[in-house]
């Protein structure tokens, strides 16, 4: 349980750090700069997204673990994060989601999202069976 507990804040910080960095990238592959008011612009909604996902997907209970948290952390983000993005306008024009946006937010928040947990459930099962063989 306490190996639980202690992946908590960690994966709280990855997936906060690779939400923004998400953001930060996009935004600045379309507009060149790194305007706060625009970052903040394009990165509230998906925010927002990761508490919901967060909140739904019961995170605490198993923080690292690819497929039931993963998942769960990426698909929410990405329909809360996408829906708030088309009726506020964030970034954009309110109604409007260009289907490429959706694909790379899509494409590149399960390889981050997953991904990670994915090599940090790698990382600790190995030490466990190193720590357990001997």
């Amino acid at each position: 349980m306490a190996a639980k507990k202690s992946h908590l804040p960690i994966a709280l910080i990855v997936d906060l750090v690779l939400v923004i960095l998400f953001t930060i990238i996009g935004h600045y592959t379309h507009s060149h700069n790194f305007d706060p008011q625009g970052l903040l612009t394009t990165a509230w909604p998906f925010l927002v997204g990761l508490g919901i996902a967060w909140l739904l997907a019961a995170v605490w209970d198993r923080p690292i673990a690819p497929l039931a948290t993963g998942t769960a952390v990426w698909a929410v983000t990405i329909l809360v994060g996408l829906v708030i993005r088309g009726i506020t306008g964030a970034g954009g024009d309110p109604g409007q989601v260009p289907v490429s946006f959706m694909i790379v937010a899509t494409s590149l928040n399960l390889i981050t999202l997953v991904g990670w947990r994915i090599i940090a459930t790698a990382v600790a099962g190995g030490s466990t069976a190193r720590r357990r063989s001997r």
